[in-house]
């Protein structure tokens, strides 16, 4: 019989349901074990509140008609309340009336909901005011006693700045980078944690809290500080709820002390200064009467509270956290005598050192590089970024510990200076990986070893990207959040990792920052670029704002979920309306007087001006403007905004009708005749049926004229393999994809390469870094091509929102000879694995698993004779053989350039 599994409220995995902001949450559920002919004909539902020792029936057992079992409505009449706890369970009977047992309960409580609800002040250190230069961390503390029997404690804390927190000398929760990057003049998240059984008759909580984001350094060129604000402040609330049903709070209030503690530097681009001489023993512990607390720590000084525009949220993203470690694979001495410790792979993180001894005030210095360059390490790349983390020893005999708190990089060597222990280094040093703490999605793998090696540099490209808000880079004095590379690259990250929660929280970010902007999206999202009147442009940007429209749709086709539509609908209609179109010709285009960046990084740009790419920047933006307006209309259909559909349906028509005008000949042939422009006219479907077939024509000769080179940038390069395969020409997109001479997706893993790079060379073949000033080797925007691993190689297609509906249709070619995916869905998770075997009569042998969960519906396209064959599929594990015969040449040959 069919079990109910992985309940669960909205989009929130069952370890982050603490102290959201949810009133009325939907709830999903998946089944386990159905048989091929269950279908859900009623749920049923219990609702209950969970009180200090007892739990109250909210919604005694109710049964709903429904064959609903993703994002079904809040089943109760009333909302939730601020720091309300439930649990609920369902079960479900099928149409023979057969009925499931009933599911695990899955468990929520409500944050603080309201600003009334927080009762503490805003404290800050003294000395605050008037910072402008880096600041070393601040400790804050404040002791208190439990009067009684404690039932629950919850801890409310947020900080302008980075904060980490400790009760009673003990580390309080795991996040990393807490409270989070956000648009903090529209949004400062909080955190909820549980610290009941944390609590003694003494206490004392403990904060450190540094600049972080909010006051640090941040932006290229320099940067600015004090962005957001001109210091750090803290924010905390704890609730201590007695048996008795008393409640006490201990707020940041005057009673607060602070001091400054031992990390003296403490930059997102800079790194980590820690000076163990000045630590301070039992900084966050209860302190014995004869110790004067008043003599070496001083009153905070109290701010006016946060302003009523500043949303105090728990935000929707999951936490940062430390999420793997990774031990070094080798010691490298350089010509110029450093010491180099290889971990291996390009990641994002930082060093962690035990095993230190040395005398006192002793440093230790840590450099930190993605490459090495002349057998040194590579730091060019890092422009004003020192990337440097130092510890200074307190010169303990029984030995030391680091690793830092309040900064990140992006690296695989690390040099060590000053290594002062008699221990080895290599089983002394490991590096922490740290990146948003989203839950895996998606696999991919095949027969041709090369393309792994890419799946897996795309993997680690978006992980380390993915911290807290989407990155361009990990590494350099940059780390922003730019909307042109998150617009291009969110249907291969949703495929990747489930990364709902994490966008939908940076989206909300996205709308304040075009408020701010009078309308138009900034740039990069939190807008870093603010204070700034060269870069913070307020000129509208084709693809670069069009990720208000993009990355919303992306999160909807993963999930079937259109309440993120409406979320950010305003916003989408307000690029629209903001995009400056020509006063007299084509009308419905593009104004012409406005700068394009266009195909980005195009390969063939000259390196200190990659906007000068080969495609006309203007039909690229007049390509994105139409697939803008295309999406518009099926979101104002999906939303019955009927006004704006008719509006945006005859804005499309009249587009299209311009853009054929201006840029295509009516047999089919581009104005810009560059790979780019054929691969976005083909996928976004700008051409008549019989213009489509000339421009595969056309971008096939391109191709082999190139010698199989990529010739495309940013813009370009999610749309190439797939327009090949859309005309007809997948042989043609498999010698692109298995291309090893550069520029190519399979150079730089030739090269080493263990991250997706931003240019398609920033590593020359002679082993030197491309002489570019921008030239990252963990940029995630080039790594697009998984989706066409997941769609073409393997075969997994998504056909529905929310993949309610997919395909299996692997493209046979190259060589090869077997793959295979799978991917999480709202549903259950989907698979499907082919491989192949050469038969005696030359015929190929063929065998395919497809595993369909309940709900879903699978169209499966095999390989038969000389056509195909097309099965429809429900829930269940299912394999397939047939025989084929190759029909294609490979491999296939280039045209001479002259050709």
């Amino acid at each position: 019989m069919a079990s109910i599994t992985d309940l669960q409220f909205e989009h929130y995995r069952s370890s982050n349901v603490l102290g959201v902001h949810e009133t009325k949450p939907r709830l999903s559920w998946k089944f386990q074990n159905a048989p091929g002919d269950f279908q859900q004909k009623i749920y049923e539902i219990e609702l209950f509140e969970i009180g200090i020792d007892s739990h109250t029936v909210l919604l005694p057992a109710t049964k709903f008609v429904s064959p609903q079992s993703t994002l079904v409505p809040w089943p109760h009449t009333q909302p939730l309340n601020s720091r309300q706890k439930i649990s609920i369970r369902v079960r479900a009977w099928d149409i023979n009336e057969q009925c499931t047992q009933w599911s695990e309960p899955a468990y929520l409580e409500v944050g603080l909901l309201h600003r009334t609800d927080w009762r503490c002040g805003r404290i800050a250190a003294p000395w605050g005011p008037g910072t402008v230069e880096p600041d070393p961390e601040q400790l804050y503390r404040k002791e208190f006693r439990i009067v009684s029997e404690v039932a629950q404690a919850r801890l409310y804390i947020t900080a302008q700045g980075l904060y980490e927190v400790e009760l009673n000398g003990q580390r309080v929760g795991d996040y990393f980078l807490a409270p989070g990057w956000t648009s903090y003049d529209g949004r400062l998240q909080y955190q909820t944690y549980d610290v009941t059984y944390m609590l003694s008759d003494n206490n004392c909580l403990g904060v450190r809290v540094a600049e972080g984001w909010f006051s640090g350094r941040i932006g290229f060129e320099g940067g600015h500080r004090n962005i957001w604000g001109p210091h750090t402040a803290l924010i905390t609330q704890l609730e201590i709820t007695y048996k008795n049903a008393h409640v006490e709070t201990i707020s940041s209030d005057n009673s607060w002390r602070v001091r400054r503690g031992p990390i003296q530097l403490a930059e997102i681009y800079d790194g980590e200064s820690y000076d163990a001489t000045k630590e301070v023993p039992f900084w966050s512990t209860p302190l014995t009467a004869d110790v004067d607390v008043d003599t070496v720590w001083e009153p905070v000084l109290v701010l006016p509270l946060l302003p009523a525009s500043v949303n105090l949220t728990a935000g929707f993203a999951e936490p940062v956290r430390r999420i793997e470690t990774i031990k070094p694979i080798r010691r490298i001495s350089t010509p110029l005598g450093k010491t180099i410790i290889d971990f291996g792979q390009n990641l994002v993180g930082y060093v962690r050192l035990v095993n230190i001894r040395g005398p006192r005030a002793h440093r230790i210095i840590l450099y930190h590089a993605e490459v090495l360059e002349n057998e040194e390490l590579g730091t060019r790349p890092l422009r004003l970024c020192k990337a440097r983390d130092e510890y200074i020893l307190k010169g303990a005999e029984k030995g030391e510990q680091y690793e830092p708190r309040f900064t990140f990089h992006g690296f695989r060597y690390v040099q060590v200076d000053g290594w002062s222990s008699d221990a080895d280094l290599l089983s002394s040093v490991e590096a922490v990986v740290c990146h948003t703490d989203m839950r895996i999605a998606g696999g991919f793998s095949c027969s041709h070893l090369l393309l792994n090696k890419l799946y897996q540099n795309i993997v680690w490209g978006m992980r380390g990207n993915f911290l807290s808000i989407p990155t361009d880079c990990p590494q350099r004095d940059e780390r922003l959040g730019w909307s042109g590379d998150l617009a291009l690259f969110a249907p291969t990250a949703t495929l990747i990792y489930d990364c709902f929660g994490m966008l939908k929280n940076w989206l909300v970010d996205v709308e304040h920052d075009q408020t701010v902007l009078g309308g138009v999206p900034a740039m990069v999202t939190p807008n870093a670029t603010i204070p700034d009147p060269v870069w913070c442009r307020r000129i509208p940007c084709a693809i670069w704002h069009d990720v208000t429209i993009l990355a919303p749709w992306a999160l909807y086709e993963e999930t079937g979920d259109k309440t993120i539509l409406a979320q950010q609908y305003n916003s989408m209609v307000t690029w629209m309306k903001k995009l400056p179109r020509n006063k007299k010709g084509a009308t419905h285009l593009w104004d012409t007087s406005i700068f394009q960046l266009g195909d980005w990084l195009d390969p063939a740009a000259p390196i200190e001006a990659p906007w000068k790419g080969v495609t006309d920047a203007k039909m690229i933006a007049n390509a994105f403007l139409i697939h803008s307006l295309d999406l518009m209309t099926r979101i104002t259909g999906i939303l019955s905004q009927d006004i704006d559909k008719h509006h945006f349906d005859a804005e499309l028509q009249a587009a299209r009708r311009e853009f054929q005008d201006e840029y295509v000949t009516p047999n089919g042939r581009i104005t810009s005749d560059s790979q780019a422009a054929y691969a976005i006219a083909i996928c976004f479907d700008l051409l008549t049926p019989t213009q489509k077939i000339r421009a595969g024509n056309r971008l096939t000769e391109l191709v082999r004229k190139n010698e199989f080179k990529i010739g495309t940038g940013f813009a370009g390069t999610p749309f190439l393999c797939e327009a090949l395969a859309l005309t007809g020409h997948i042989q043609v997109a498999y010698s692109l994809l298995l291309e090893q001479k550069g520029p190519s997706w399979l150079y730089p893993v030739t090269m080493g390469a263990t991250t997706i790079w931003e240019r398609w060379d920033s590593m020359l073949p002679d082993g030197t870094i491309n002489p570019g000033e921008m030239t990252s080797f963990n940029h995630y925007a080039l790594g697009t091509i998984a989706k066409f691993l997941y769609e073409r190689v393997a075969g997994l297609q998504r056909q529905e929102s929310g993949w309610k509906r997919f395909r299996v249709a692997p493209c046979m070619g190259a060589d090869f000879s077997s793959a295979s995916a799978s991917h999480l869905t709202p549903n259950g998770l989907i698979s499907c694995s082919w491989e192949t075997a050469l038969a005696e009569n030359g015929n190929i042998h063929f065998k395919m698993v497809v595993s369909v969960p309940y709900g879903t519906i699978c169209e499966v396209v095999l390989p038969e004779g000389q056509a195909e064959k097309r099965e429809t599929i429900g829930a269940g594990n299912w394999k397939f053989r047939t025989t084929f015969k190759r029909d294609y040449e490979w491999p296939v040959q280039p045209l001479a350039p002259k050709s």
